[in-house]
């Protein structure tokens, strides 16, 4: 048998043991969408402008998603509910998917499709290169 994509999730795991992975998920998801909201409102668009909260949020979480990836798989011998709290919870609840597709669709209005192509095409662009960033930076400052 082959070793599990995810190890938080084992199947072979009794499923009462994954209770502690779930718990740490749930805790730094709700801090993550707080942390969110909190860009959001901090940095509010106004209709028919660049999104400017999402697009920071998300390339920012690709960032730390690299940054975190590096410090658990080649730096720390974390515990093992740390990257299900930061990556899967604190991040997931903290980037944003939905709303970006929701925020596209939006500028897809005579006037703004050209916002709405650039907010689509930058924040791929964008997220791609924050999580090499993590990555790099976080390998060369550990060096």
């Amino acid at each position: 048998m082959t070793e599990p994509i995810d190890p938080d999730a084992d199947p072979r795991v009794p499923a009462r043991a994954h209770l502690p992975v779930l718990c740490v998920i749930a805790l730094g998801g709700g801090l993550g969408a707080l942390a969110r909201y909190g860009l959001s409102v901090a940095l509010p668009t106004p209709p028919g402008h660049f999104p400017l909260a999402t697009f920071v949020t998300n390339v920012a979480g690709c960032f730390l998603i690299g940054v975190l990836m590096v410090l658990v798989t080649d730096v720390w011998a974390a515990h093992r509910l740390t990257r299900p709290f930061l990556g899967v919870g604190f991040l997931g609840g903290f980037t944003t998917f939905s709303t970006y597709a929701v925020e596209i669709h939006g500028l897809l209005r005579p006037g703004t499709v050209g916002t709405a192509f650039l907010y689509l095409g930058g924040t791929l662009v964008c997220a791609m290169l924050a999580v090499l960033a993590g990555v790099r930076s976080t390998r060369w400052a550990v060096a």
